[in-house]
């Protein structure tokens, strides 16, 4: 029998000078949850680029490489590294089959990286990827709209109204942020 992964919720968001990206720490595998404290959340380019990952771990990690490898060959141009990976991604017969989506940003731009080919940069450059994450985005919009709080703030409150929502996130949270 084949289990069902799922897993985690991914959120970024901008405000003032700063971006945040944070996850959770759950890691589900069918009804159970394995690890309640995965880090999901890597900086790269030396802490300038956000990368979050949600989906299969193996294949997350395996696109976040290549990602990285893109972002080096496009002198961290995050747009340019998102479409390569995306073209690599939607033609490549292994990669394929990879089940993981990406959320990547910088201080200008913050993308969605999906297998289908996806490059999206959202219109209020909130992104939300994984099993909470429209719970997040609403959340996060919300708190954006009537507080004054911080990016990470709003981050890690976001996520925790997530995490109360849907069964496969929890409270273990971990945020990185880039000052713009």
């Amino acid at each position: 029998m084949k289990m069902k992964t799922r897993s985690t919720t991914i959120l970024t968001v901008r405000r003032g000078k700063q971006v945040a990206m944070g996850g959770d720490g759950q890691i589900t595998l069918g009804e159970v949850a394995l690890k309640h404290d995965a880090v999901k959340i890597r900086t790269l380019i030396d802490g300038k680029v956000l990368c979050g990952f949600a989906g299969s771990a193996a294949d997350s990690l395996a696109l976040l490489e290549r990602f990285e490898s893109r972002l080096n060959e496009s002198k961290s141009n995050i747009k340019r590294a998102a479409i390569a990976l995306a073209r690599d991604w939607r033609t490549d017969k292994i990669l394929r089959r990879f089940e993981a989506i990406l959320a990547v940003a910088d201080a200008q731009t913050s993308l969605i990286v999906s297998g289908s080919g996806d490059v999206i940069e959202p219109t209020d450059g909130i992104i939300g990827i994984g099993s909470g994450g429209s719970y997040a985005i609403a959340a996060a919009r919300a708190l954006l709209t009537h507080t004054k709080l911080s990016a990470e703030d709003i981050v890690k409150s976001a996520l925790e109204i997530a995490g109360d929502l849907c069964i496969y996130t929890n409270r273990k949270i971990h945020i990185e942020t880039i000052k713009i």
